[in-house]
């Protein structure tokens, strides 16, 4: 009853109560039938009524009270009764309680008896009116029960039963209600808790509700109720993910690097049960590698057995499906995917496509000039990624990232000193183990005409003499060319000096031979000189020439050109110096001649070419100065004479000389500045300058100085001795030649001394005590004093000047050469303390020089009283925290000397405590105390006065040290774990642990300890004597141990306290019945698997009891059957037999009970379905396959069909549902299992789907399978796209065969070879083209486009022939022709200017302010023969170039004339691409032949005038010559009539240039080009390349 139904009933009693009370009337009376008896109605009362209940009358004897029907009703009354009374009074003796008479119907029955000889009954019945004074009282507190979450809908699953002790249905009756209200359970009015919705453990485990029962007058009770929810195995289990990723290197085996998004994990889906699962591996794609995979079958970790080389798989991915069963059923299962990657190891080195190159290359190939190309590939993942390298490093290629070899050094690249280089490629890896290859290239230079013929002299002399005959030789002339073929074949002819026809030469031999007599002229030598020109035979030929003098020598007569001849000679030149070289005139060559020196011959010298020279050595100090020497020349027949003036001029060949090399001089210290000290003199035996001497010094500290002229040495500052009494000085004498010469000689100067310092003592005042009892004699201190000066100057003597106080005799005496201090008569501190003196120092100088200091004598005082302490004994108190190095007290001495105790000390003996000389007390520095360990001190202290034969006193010190609570509580050795048995403890049966006691070493409240649980637990406390109480029930199958913090705390301030852990376990008692994993177990098995002792199914039962209480022994207590038989250990229930006498379908149904072994015994029951079958079973969904795989197109419309899944039931009485879990935005799956898709998929955007579709039956509960579908887009064949499509772009009609145009590039979606593209034009022209793999549209002749926009439709077309098209709009620009070509000459090799184009054309443009194109580059040299011999040592190239402004091609006239005008602004652009060396000229228009006729014939005609007009002749021709070079050189690069020789087929007239145009047509069918001008929007892009026909292997070159 709850508190409120209590108060009420209350209130209500005592209502009726005080109304009877007030009456005072009895319910009723009556008058006894003694005679016979009788019965009767006493009336109607509420319960509760206390007081007169009957008054009886008509009492003759004596009466009772007895009982009536009900015994016990007399509980209720008493009877009142006075013997000889005529009546009594029957009242109450506790008040009424109808509840009490619910049994007679709430009537009170009692009988009043006649106390008679007979005794007659008086029988009574009082009626109770039943009152609402009781509330409803539950019969449990709680209710708990456990329910199968298989437990049947509508069916009860506990009673609570609530009693109302009133007697009537309208005051007992009870309803029921719960909260939380629960769409699960209906509690009915019965208090059957009715179950209205499946259970699932897996949702909720446990429900817990409070039930009210309440009765019509509002009166309660409540209970609580506890409703646990069995799991019941009935899910399959389930992994974590449906799919994992993990990672392991290729060749390793083991575990994997990792594996996301965790470590593989399974689990039952009953999590309740969470039976056990086992692992394994399903199934393996590619199936192959199924064999290097394992997997733990209790852990789920996956591991590689055997390693995977990822280069061997045609992927990096492996999908590992990994299956987990459960332990007690293998057809419950769930499978998940591991996706494993195999990451790449570097375990494959490089490799070059070819074992070895051999390449050809052109010699003299430009800078990047492209090779070949080097393919490295690696079968480790992204292929090769390293260095690649060229060894050594000194080989003039390069090699790209992408194995492009280059051209590094051209220069290198000559034919002629090597034909053939060999290198090594090395390809490194950039990853570890860094694996290096290397392959061997073997590089062939082919030969180009690069090398002019070279002679083998620069100049070839031929002679005729007088017997002469035609056809003799006359000389050979030889040129080499290094060059191979045709290139290095020489001809030899005459280009020039052969006007006369003297001469011939064969044109293979190089012999010159005489091809006619040549008159000879008397007395003089005729020359010819020719001019030899060697050809090599390449196709743009190249010439070199040389000079071939031939000499025709007449008669001879030797002479002099002059009579006197004048020279000019230094003295002291070694002999063989020449002089000068006299001229003459003579046919030496032919007629030797002699020269000789007629006077002087022991001097001089002359050689037969003239040179006059000397043959000894002059010398203009002591020999002649001019000389006069005759000479001759003789041809043996013929002299002639001439005389040679000579002059000898002097030179600076002598040193000055000092008269002495050292020499020492003496001053004296206070010499005057300025004054001398010595003269050191030098001589020279030169003339004029040469013999000036110069004086001047070399150290001396800037103290001396000499005199430049005189070299007078003297004083230049004051002088010290003391500071430095030598110096060495080095006087230097130089003359004043050019160069001049120099001597030196030493200087000692010594300085001498005079006194000039004053004694000095090392302090100003001394100070010096001496005890009074120090005896005379004694020697107090020495007073030393310092002089600097020198002998009797720095002599010192010492002496006492004064005392003070004065005395007779003296107290001191000073001893007069030390200085040393003495006292001659004793001290007595009584009379002078302090004594004065002063002390005088004279030095032995004259004068003499004197120094004083004073000196301060103490004296001191003899010890001779004892110190004395204030306290024999001192005792003191201090706390054990004290701080290290506090003060305690201070000791106080006094001594009666001088000084009292200020000198003294003190001697003791601790480790812990210091006192200083002031007596100051302290502890030690790094010192503590600690009562527990030493509680007091005590020290004997002795004062001693002073530390030299001090006196002393001693006082003892004593030191208590008082308790600070520094020690925490310990615990005692508390066993590990405390142990109590399980059960239902309180505060009021509490039950003992075990006793803790701590300990404290501290003193009073510091050591005073309590215990406390930390925080305070409701199971347990301790006891005022440390017992540990368990005061809460303990049920060790729901908790067996118990972690406790237990604190013990003292009293002290601050309070230390100390924290443990305990462990208490709990004893087990049988408390817990067995219980079985599933209230019913069902087992199927087929006739044909049947045999004796097959496994059916296992009965699992958990006791939560421990020991013997958990034991379990199973068996049948309910049905049984000659087909099973059941393991009472291990629950298991096999078959006793094969079946074969079965021969329909039965379904055995027992009841297994399963006892465990506590006293007593305790047990619990299970149903068990075993279904014997003659035909296939199944007994929960699942999925044909694991795994299926699929593929499907890309770009399919929704709804596309993927593939089908199939799973079954097990039996035709349950439905399979399909359900996607994952990509459900891509794909769907049908009713039927039909996967299909939502959209459109793309292979280019993911290849690879893993989708989870569930199958779900219709069985209650529900089972469910999940198998791993694989989806693989398949790659569908998608046109190619051009970005643009129209491309627009322009290019000169002029453009060469294969000018690039525009470059046109397409893209294709697909990958591999479905995007390779190749490109063509959709119709023939005869104007463009394409190449077919890099869509570049370039020229094949737009000759006849000039002014005209072409267009073109290029076509790009895949592998499976889808294709796309563009447009380009080409404007063909005819603005330039032949004459608007401007020519210049630069002095640089052709191949130089070939590679700087670019640079050439924009510093000219800069130059000249308009846009240049630079169309035509060749040599000057080409075959030229009339190459004047200045130039022809020179490179020289050609440069033909147009210029354009606003779009139009500015005229050669133009261009010409601002080159003139603008020249040094050109040359300075041209500098910066050439350097300074350059030079270059304008080249004018050739002369036509016609003019260059005139000029052969007028100059014919200059010839034939005069011998003297031979000379002009021979410049006119030679310039005459140049320009028919330039002529030839210009026909070879603009004349159609030589195609293979020149590069542009351009002519002046109209009529020539249509021609050319039309050959050129023809030719450029011939040509291949990679080069020129591209005009796209604007911009223009210039290419410069090789240019040859196609059959032609000369090294011509073509540049736009």
């Amino acid at each position: 009853m709850d508190a409120g139904g209590s108060i009420r009933a209350g209130l209500l009693l005592a209502f009726f109560i005080c109304a009877r009370v007030v009456t005072g009337s009895p319910i009723g009376s009556s008058t006894i039938n003694c005679a016979g008896g009788g019965s009767g109605y006493v009336g109607v009362v509420d319960e509760g009524y206390s007081g007169d209940v009957e008054v009886v009358s008509g009492i003759t004897e004596g009466v009772k009270l007895v009982p009536h029907l009900f015994p016990a009703h007399l509980e209720f009354l008493e009877l009142s009764f006075t013997p000889g009374d005529t009546s009594a009074t029957v009242r109450t003796k506790k008040p009424l309680d109808a509840d009490v008479l619910a049994a007679s119907d709430s009537t009170l029955y009692y009988s009043v008896m006649c106390d008679g000889l007979t005794k007659y009954n008086n029988t009574r019945t009082l009626k109770l009116n039943d009152l609402n004074d009781n509330s409803p009282i539950f019969t449990q507190e709680s209710y708990s029960k456990s329910v199968s979450e298989t437990k049947d809908v509508d069916s009860e699953v506990l009673r609570v039963t609530a009693v109302d002790g009133d007697s009537t249905p309208a005051n007992n009756r009870v309803t029921y209600s719960i909260e939380p209200t629960s769409e699960d359970f209906a509690l009915a009015t019965s208090g059957a808790f009715v179950l209205k919705r499946r259970l699932n453990y897996n949702i909720v485990q446990r429900y817990s509700f409070i039930v009210t029962a309440k009765d019509s007058g509002g009166l309660s009770d409540t209970a609580t109720v506890l409703i646990n929810v069995v799991d019941f195995d009935n899910l399959n289990p389930y992994f974590s993910h449906n799919v994992y990723r993990a990672l392991i290197k290729e060749n390793q085996v083991g575990s994997f690097l990792s594996i996301e998004p965790e470590a593989i994990k399974a689990q039952d889906g009953d999590t309740g049960i969470n039976m056990t699962v086992t692992y394994s591996i399903s199934a393996v794609s590619p199936d192959k590698y199924r064999q290097n995979f394992n997997v733990d079958s209790s852990s789920g970790v996956v591991s590689v057995l055997t390693a995977l080389d990822r280069e061997e798989m045609d992927s990096s991915v492996v999908s590992v499906s990994i299956k987990a069963a459960q332990t007690d059923d293998s057809l419950k299962t769930a499978v998940a995917a591991v996706s494993v990657t195999v990451e790449d190891v570097n375990d494959n080195p490089p490799k070059f496509d070819q074992p070895g190159y051999s390449v050809t290359l052109l010699e003299n190939s430009p800078v990047n000039a492209v090779l070949f190309k080097a393919v490295v590939t690696d079968l480790d993942q992204g292929g090769f990624v390293g260095a690649l390298r060229i060894l050594p490093e000194s080989a003039p290629f390069s090699v790209g990232s992408d194995g492009t070899v280059r051209v590094k050094d051209p220069r290198a690249l000559d034919r002629e000193t090597t034909e053939s280089v060999t290198f090594t490629i090395e390809a490194r890896e950039t990853s570890p183990p860094n694996a290096v290859v290397v392959v061997e290239v073997n590089v062939t230079l082919l030969d180009e005409n690069d090398n002019s013929p070279a002679f083998t002299s620069s100049e070839y002399e031929g002679k005729v003499f007088a017997n002469q005959t035609v056809g003799e030789q006359l000389v050979q002339v030889k040129a080499e060319d290094p060059d191979a073929g045709e290139n290095g074949q020489i001809k030899y002819s005459i280009d020039f000096g052969n006007n006369d026809g003297f001469f011939s030469i064969e044109e293979n031999s190089g012999d010159v031979t005489l091809a006619k007599i040549i008159p000879l002229l008397q007395n003089q030598i005729s020359q010819f000189p020719l001019y030899i020109t060697a050809r090599d035979g390449g196709t743009i030929s190249r010439s070199s020439s040389a000079q071939v003098n031939i000499l025709a020598p007449g008669d001879s007569n030797p002479q002099f050109l002059h009579k006197v001849y004048r020279g000019t000679l230094e003295e002291e030149q070694d002999a063989g110096v020449l002089i000068l070289t006299v001229d003459f005139f003579s046919l030496a060559a032919e007629v030797p001649v002699t020269l000789r020196v007629v006077t002087e011959a022991d001097k001089f010298t002359i050689s037969d070419n003239g040179d006059f020279s000397t043959k000894v050595k002059l010398d203009y100090d002591e020999a002649p100065h001019n000389y006069s020497v005759a000479i001759s020349i003789s041809d043996g027949v013929i002299t002639d004479n001439a005389v040679v003036e000579v002059q000898v001029t002097d030179v600076n060949d002598n040193s000055p000389v000092f008269t002495s090399g050292s020499v020492t001089k003496s001053v004296p210290e206070d010499a005057e500045v300025g004054s001398n000290v010595t003269a050191v003199p030098a001589t020279d035996k030169d003339s004029n300058f040469n013999e000036e001497v110069r004086y001047s010094l070399r150290g001396g500290e800037g103290s001396f100085s000499v005199h430049p002229v005189s070299g007078m040495v003297s004083v230049a500052r004051a002088l010290d001795r003391e500071t430095k009494a030598e110096y060495h000085l080095l006087v230097l004498a130089e003359d004043q030649g050019r160069p001049s010469r120099s001597a030196t000689a030493s200087l000692l100067v010594r300085v001498s001394d005079i006194n000039d310092n004053v004694p000095e003592f090392s302090k100003a005042e001394y100070q010096h005590e001496v005890l009074e009892t120090q005896s005379a004699g004694t020697s107090l201190l020495t007073l030393p004093a310092l002089d600097p000066d020198e002998d009797a100057n720095g002599r010192i003597t010492y002496s006492i000047l004064q005392q003070r106080p004065s005395s007779d005799p003296p107290v001191f005496e000073l001893d007069s050469s030390s200085g040393t201090l003495r006292l001659v008569r004793p001290l007595d501190y009584s009379e002078v303390k302090v004594y004065g003196l002063t002390v005088q120092a004279s030095d032995g100088g004259t004068p003499s020089l004197v120094g004083n200091c004073s000196v301060v004598v103490t004296v001191k005082d003899v010890n001779n009283n004892p110190p004395e302490f204030g306290k024999e004994v001192y005792n003191v108190a201090v706390s054990e925290n004290l701080a290290s190095g506090a003060s305690i007290l201070t000791l106080e001495v006094t001594d009666r000397d001088e000084g009292g105790f200020s000198g003294g000390y003190f001697n003791y003996t601790s480790d812990t405590f210091d006192i200083s000389d002031q007596g100051l007390v302290s502890l030690r520095n790094n010192v503590t105390l600690d009562r527990e360990t030493q509680d007091s001190y005590v020290l004997q202290v002795v004062a001693v006065d002073q530390v030299t034969g001090g006196l002393s006193s001693t006082a003892r010190l004593g030191i208590t040290v008082l308790d600070y609570n520094d020690n925490a509580p310990q615990f005692p050795t508390i066993p590990e774990p405390l142990r109590i048995p399980e059960g239902d403890y309180s505060e009021d049966t509490p039950g003992n642990v075990f006793a803790i006691v701590p300990t404290d070493a501290d003193l009073g409240p510091n050591g005073e300890v309590t215990l406390s649980l930390l925080p305070p637990h409701p199971l347990f406390r301790f006891r005022e004597d440390g017992m540990l109480l368990a005061v809460g029930s303990l049920d060790r199958e729901s908790r067996e141990t118990y972690e406790l913090f237990v604190k013990a705390s003292d009293k002290g301030s601050p309070q230390r306290e100390n924290i443990t852990s305990v462990r208490v376990s709990l004893i087990d008692v049988n408390d817990n019945r067995p219980e079985f994993s599933s209230s019913s177990y069902v087992g199927s098995i087929l006739l044909k698997d049947a045999e004796e002792g097959k496994l059916l199914l296992t009965l699992s039962a958990a006791d939560g009891d421990a020991g013997n209480n958990s034991l379990i022994t199973y068996s049948f207590s309910a049905g049984s059957s000659r087909y099973l038989a059941l393991n009472s250990e291990t629950g298991a229930v096999t078959l006793t037999s094969d079946l074969n006498n079965l021969t329909q379908d039965t379904t055995l149904v027992l009841t297994a009970r399963a006892e465990d072994h506590g006293r007593p015994p305790l047990n619990s029951t299970a149903r068990v379905v075993v279904n014997l079958r003659l035909v296939s079973l199944g007994e929960g969904v699942a999925f044909r396959s694991s795994s299926y795989n699929f593929s499907v197109p890309e770009n399919q419309p929704e709804g596309a069909d993927v593939g089908r899944v199939s799973a079954l039931s097990g039996s035709d009485l349950y439905h399979v549902a399909y359900a996607l879990n994952t990509h459900t935005d891509l794909f769907s799956v049908s009713a039927s299992g039909a996967v299909l898709t939502r959209t459109q998929l793309d292979k280019e955007e993911q290849e690879w789907y893993i989708l989870d579709v569930e199958a779900v039956d219709t069985r209650t509960p529900p089972t469910s399978a999940i198998t791993m579908v694989r989806v693989q887009v398949e790659d569908v064949n998608e046109s190619p796209r051009f970005p643009s499509e129209v491309y627009k772009a322009s290019v000169f009609s002029i453009a060469p065969y294969k000018t690039p145009v525009a470059h046109v590039k397409a893209s294709d979606p697909d990958a591999g070879e479905e995007g390779r593209l190749v490109y063509s034009l959709t119709a023939d022209s005869p104007h463009f083209d394409v190449d077919p793999s890099s869509g570049l549209v370039y020229v094949v002749s737009a000759v006849g486009l000039a002014g005209q926009t072409a267009a073109v439709e290029v076509n790009a077309k895949d592998p499976r022939g889808l294709y796309a098209t563009a447009k380009v709009e080409v404007a063909v620009q005819g603005s330039a022709s032949s004459a608007d070509v401007v020519v210049i000459s630069l002095n640089q090799p052709a191949n130089m200017v070939e590679r700087k184009v670019p640079e050439l054309e924009k510093s000219l443009g800069a130059a000249l302010g308009w846009t240049v194109n630079i169309i035509e580059v060749s040599s000057a040299g080409g075959g030229s023969s009339s190459e004047s011999r200045a130039q022809s040592a020179a490179a020289e190239t050609l440069v033909g170039f147009i210029a354009v402004a606003g779009g139009e091609v500015v005229s050669s006239t133009e261009v010409t004339e601002k080159l003139q005008s603008q020249s040094a602004a050109v040359r300075a652009a041209l500098v910066q691409v050439f350097g300074e060396a350059l030079h270059f000229e304008v080249e004018l228009k050739p002369q036509s032949p016609a003019s260059s006729q005139a000029a052969v014939i007028a100059l014919a005609a200059m010839l034939a005038l005069c011998m003297l007009g031979l000379i002009v002749a021979v410049a006119l021709i030679i310039r005459f010559k140049r320009t028919q070079k330039h002529q030839h050189s210009d026909k070879e690069s603009f004349n159609v009539d030589r195609p293979d020789k020149g590069y542009t087929n351009f002519d002046e007239t109209s009529e020539q240039g249509q021609t050319g145009s039309q050959e050129r047509a023809a030719e450029d069918e011939q040509w291949r080009t990679d080069g020129g001008t591209v005009k796209t929007d604007g911009d223009i892009v210039r290419f410069k390349q090789d240019r040859r026909p196609a059959d032609s292997d000369d090294g011509s070159t073509f540049a736009l």
